[in-house]
């Protein structure tokens, strides 16, 4: 009687656990990693002049929402991390950039309570707290069931809000971008050996190129899966070049509705083949550095010897094993990997 009782109660137990998909919980460490981004420069704006003679300056504006996400072996997902980036270049009635080229810009996570959320919020919570909150809710789910949240319109600014009770009291923002960059993510997910436990979510954004006749917003954004000791178990970096471009009247001129890809997206349409000394990519290149950086430590990582080759290239690897396949300027993407692995959970 007490066999066919532990055969019960292990039948019962192994039951539990194949059920735990179908309950919307992940049953498994991280199998997969992926990064997913969308930009728009829609919010960008004219220069406009009154028929008073007022002049409403241009602004640029790159909205870029990005995305790291560990899903495990079912398709469900472990970990997730979403950040937005509203960076703007303001000009002066004469298109001269007015804005700081040499400060980076911050992201919805960075500025907190500083984005504003919250006195406009019917229920008293910054942007950074909701998104947390969206995040929790996705754990356990495939896109698929993500896909699928009932959402409804608000207003013009807000045609995706979560209709259901459990996300009422916590989620009011509009979440059809979040949803799109986690189905990125999972459409571009790679395969990680196991022992990940943080994944962490990093960027640097630079606006240091901007002109008078364009905007450019250079953002750099890593995710990282690391293990109990702090290695990188898998590492994914990407960096979106967006161009804001004035005509002499000050008129945005870049089409607000067009598709702007990363790098990574851009493949050999980036065009450093052409000028590498070592006839490589963008992307190729990083898809080295990656692999170097995969096993290291933060701190191993940024004790990487470098040289400056040029004014432009300031940090260039200069060990052996990767003389022959990274010649790009590091820097930023170290930058990245480091607030990754400060931002991990």
């Amino acid at each position: 009687m007490k066999k066919l009782f532990a055969l019960i109660m292990v039948a019962a137990a192994l039951l539990a656990v194949a059920m735990l998909p179908s309950l919307g919980i992940a049953a498994d460490a991280p199998a997969k990693i992926g990064l997913g981004h969308v930009t728009s420069i829609g919010s960008s704006k004219d220069k406009v002049v009154a028929a008073n003679g007022k002049v409403t300056p241009a602004v640029a504006q790159v909205d870029t929402t990005m995305a790291i996400v560990a899903f495990d072996a079912a398709g469900r997902v472990t970990h997730i991390t979403i950040d937005t980036a509203q960076t703007k270049v303001n000009y002066d009635e004469d298109m001269k950039v007015t804005s700081d080229l040499a400060a980076l810009a911050q992201s919805k996570i960075e500025l907190g309570d500083g984005y504003g959320m919250r006195k406009a919020s019917s229920i008293k919570k910054e942007w950074n707290e909701q998104i947390v909150d969206f995040e929790k809710w996705m754990i356990g789910k495939t896109v698929a069931e993500i896909k699928a949240l009932k959402t409804k319109q608000r207003d013009a600014s807000h045609i995706a809000v979560p209709d259901i009770p459990e996300l009422a009291s916590t989620v009011t923002i509009t979440v059809q971008d979040y949803i799109e960059v986690v189905e990125e993510a999972w459409n571009n997910a790679v395969p990680v050996p196991a022992g990940g436990v943080k994944l962490g979510l990093g960027h640097e954004i630079s606006i240091a190129k901007s002109t008078s006749s364009a905007a450019q917003v250079d953002n750099v954004f890593a995710g990282a899966l690391f293990d109990k000791d702090g290695k990188i178990v898998g590492v994914i970096v990407d960096t979106a070049q967006t161009k804001v471009a004035f005509d002499k009247d000050g008129k945005v001129t870049t089409d607000k509705a067009g598709e702007f890809l990363t790098k990574k997206e851009l493949r050999e349409g980036y065009g450093m083949l052409k000028a590498s000394s070592i006839k490589k990519e963008w992307y190729e290149q990083m898809a080295e550095f990656e692999k170097w950086m995969t096993g290291k430590t933060v701190a191993e990582i940024k004790a990487l010897k470098t040289k400056q080759r040029d004014s432009s290239h300031i940090a260039v690897p200069d060990i052996p094993e990767l003389a022959s396949t990274v010649t790009i300027t590091v820097e930023g993407y170290i930058a990245a990997v480091a607030e990754a692995y400060a931002n991990a959970k």
